[in-house]
Formats: structure tokens, sequence, C-alpha cells
């Protein structure tokens, strides 16, 4: 299996018109975040959160996903923000340091390779201004009887072939996902300074609750 972003999207352009995405936003993390701050939400899907950024008073918002079909969903339940598809991921069409924060909801978990996620943080510390936030929700490992059978079982089909550490899992309909330790996302996220944590319960696309985490850090400044 490659881990390039882009090997799933015929899969998430299908699933576009059905999947309901559900982490939370938490809104005391924004409160530091002033109004005319330039946004990012990198796999924003159908716009969720960006709706909910602009319900907040947030209006440069920019939306960037690799499904064409999830684009297309977000510009019509949302026609008057801004969408763009990703024709090369994890590379942006931005210039360095053109965004005050980055989001990263449920991107991770859809991202399998070790060093594909190592190029999208890379690809995101480079777009965020020094001093620039990135609020990073995601999946941690599980540890209910269902889950681990599903890690140890795609561990043995693919035979210790692919840049992936342990959580990854294929689900019941063909996606290819990755739970983490808090350890990996600490490595994965070590040139960031750390400003909160919180784990948090989520529900799967697919409807299962699982334990997730909300991480947010800064790129640090310049001096």
């Amino acid at each position: 299996m490659s881990d390039h972003l882009d090997t799933q999207i015929p899969y998430w352009d299908a699933a576009a018109a059905t999947k309901t995405f559900t982490h939370p936003l938490h809104l005391p993390w924004l409160e530091g975040i002033r109004g005319q701050a330039a946004i990012l939400d990198y796999g924003c899907g159908y716009g969720r959160t960006m709706d909910e950024l602009r319900q907040r008073g947030f209006r440069h918002l920019t939306g960037a996903d690799i499904s064409t079909a999830m684009i297309e969903r977000a510009q019509r339940l949302h026609p008057a923000m801004h969408f763009t598809t990703l024709d090369t991921p994890p590379s942006l069409p931005s210039p360095d340091a053109d965004f005050d924060m980055v989001l990263l909801f449920a991107v991770l978990t859809c991202v399998p390779g070790d060093e594909a996620q190592r190029r999208l943080i890379a690809e995101l510390h480079r777009v965020l201004k020094p001093g620039g936030v990135l609020y990073v929700s995601d999946l941690l490992l599980q540890d209910d009887e269902r889950n681990r059978s599903r890690y140890d079982r795609y561990a043995t089909l693919n035979g210790g072939q692919d840049d992936v550490g342990y959580g990854v899992f294929r689900t019941g309909d063909g996606a290819v996902c990755r739970h983490h330790s808090r350890e990996w996302l600490a490595a994965l996220l070590a040139d960031f300074q750390g400003i909160d944590t919180r784990t948090v319960t989520v529900s799967t696309m697919n409807g299962h609750e699982s334990t997730g985490i909300q991480i947010l850090a800064h790129k640090p400044a310049l001096t």
C-alpha cells in the first residue's frame, strides 16, 4: 500500500455525500485568535468546521481537501466560503507563512504512512506564520477488543511491508485508517511548541464511539 495522501481519493469521493464528521471545536482555544486571522482547514471535508468558525465571526477562512466530491459538497452547503481541491497533496498553493492558524481535524487518521504524515506536518509548518497556531484533532489507539483485533489483522495481512506503525486498520467499507499513540503524535509535532492537550470522546464516521485527542500547538516565533 502506498502511503501517499491521494491513494484513497476514490473512497472519499464515493463517501462524500454520506459521511458525517463530529470532532468538536473547543471554543476556549479560539479566544486568543483575532477575528481577522487567516485560517486554513486542511482536510476540510464538506466544510462543517469552517462553518462553525464563520458563525463565531471568523471571515478569512480557506478549506482544502483532496476529494473533489467533498469540495463540491462544501461549495453547495457554503457557497460564500472559499474551498480548494488539492492537486498534489500534501502541497498547498500557498506561499510560506501565509496562515495564522491551521486546523487538522480527523486527517491524520486518513494518512496511514509515517512518512506521509511527516510530509503533511512539514507542509503545514511551512504555511504557518511564525507564532501561528496548529490545532489537531484525531484518534488515539483504542483499547477495546474490536479495534485491537483490527490492528492485529492489518499488521498480519500487511506483513510489515508498509511505512506504518501499530494502529492501522481497514474499515468495513474499504478505507485504510490509523489510530495513534500519544508518543507518536508528540514526535510528529516535535517542531511545534505545545500549548494544550485534551482528551475527547467522538463518534467516528461509521458511528462508533472512540477516544480522541486534541492538541493545540504553535510554530516557534523567529528570534
